[in-house]
């Protein structure tokens, strides 16, 4: 009998982005508590351009004491990247703050491409990596275009993306994340049957409050992490209060941590089997993702999504791991 893996492997695919740098760093206090091993991160092209993410989780991973993970490069997307989200996490997609970092040191132009990392790990290690997605799946498509079958490689694949039955947060109907590559995300909603999904209808209601940044930092305020997350914390409540996203309550849309949440403490969330389309010839909605309710019989369904979350325990069990990375910090 083999011996049950005691944390799980992850690879990050993430498009740094404040509501991502949350949840990398929840997960970085994962590592760091020996309850999870980050693998690799595979930046991708989103919030802002692929240079921009790549540097930005090179100094996260610098920033909080893991420098020696590997860092992928993000796919090139086919056609006009028509508009990104750097309105909202700021130009360098870090609310303006990367300047106050330690410069990157994972270097972008000799980087392996994102997908190469993911065939690879994969490959090497069959049923025992998850892949945790947070950005658009532009990464994940181009591993499984160039090596068919390979995303039925990983233990399991979570997503951040989508919107059933709430409105958009890019268009009235659409995401971000899969409206910014509608043909990538399909590729990946078809590669396997087991998707799991986290949408805007469960993270809309995680709001990360400046109380909770507080309680998470106060241990060791004075550190360049502690600093760097409350100066974010400001930024990203500030465009949030400013785009009506959370009721006047002054806090964050963790939108990407709901990820972390499902894979360690998933009685914190309630989940329907369902066949996730995606519209990716729309006019109007292009990038709509959609679950057929109606009371019949169906086949074919590809994932689990994510319609229900318990607040106050997801939220306690974040502030408390995100405290692990605080407490000792020397940055």
């Amino acid at each position: 009998m083999t011996n049950q893996l005691t944390h799980p492997k992850i690879i990050l695919d993430t498009d740094p982005g404040g509501d991502d740098i949350y949840a990398f760093l929840w997960l970085l206090g994962l590592v760091k508590q020996g309850l999870a091993e980050l693998v690799a991160v595979t930046s991708a092209d989103g919030n802002v351009a692929a240079k921009r993410t790549f540097s930005s989780a090179s100094q996260i991973l610098n920033l909080a004491g893991f420098p020696q993970i590997k860092v992928g490069r993000g796919v090139p997307i086919k056609g006009e990247i028509i508009e990104d989200a750097g309105h909202i996490h700021g130009a360098d997609g870090m609310g303006n703050l990367s300047h106050t970092l330690p410069p990157a040191t994972h270097n972008f132009e000799e980087a392996r491409y994102s997908d190469e990392i993911i065939i690879d790990e994969l490959n090497a290690a069959p049923g025992e990596i998850t892949i945790v997605a947070i950005g658009p799946l532009t990464n994940l498509a181009a591993a499984e275009k160039k090596s068919p079958g390979i995303l039925k490689k990983a233990k399991e694949i979570v997503i951040m993306g989508g919107a059933f039955f709430c409105p958009g947060n890019v268009t009235p109907h659409a995401e971000f994340n899969i409206w910014f590559n509608v043909e990538a995300a399909q590729t990946v909603f078809d590669s396997r049957d087991d998707i799991v999904v986290m949408p805007l209808d469960v993270t809309r209601h995680l709001i990360f409050t400046r109380d909770m940044t507080q309680a998470v930092t106060q241990a060791n305020p004075e550190s360049k992490l502690s600093q760097f997350l409350t100066a974010l914390c400001e930024f990203m409540i500030g465009t949030a209060l400013g785009y009506r996203e959370t009721a006047g309550i002054p806090g964050l849309l963790v939108h990407d941590a709901a990820t972390l949440g499902y894979l360690f403490y998933p009685e914190t969330l309630m989940l329907k089997r369902a066949k996730v389309r995606v519209e990716t010839k729309g006019e109007w909605t292009l990038g709509q993702t959609s679950i057929d309710s109606r009371p019949a019989p169906k086949t074919g369904a590809n994932a689990w999504v994510a319609l229900q979350v318990d607040e106050d325990k997801f939220f306690t069990s974040f502030v408390e791991d995100l405290k692990h990375l605080f407490t000792t910090s020397d940055s």
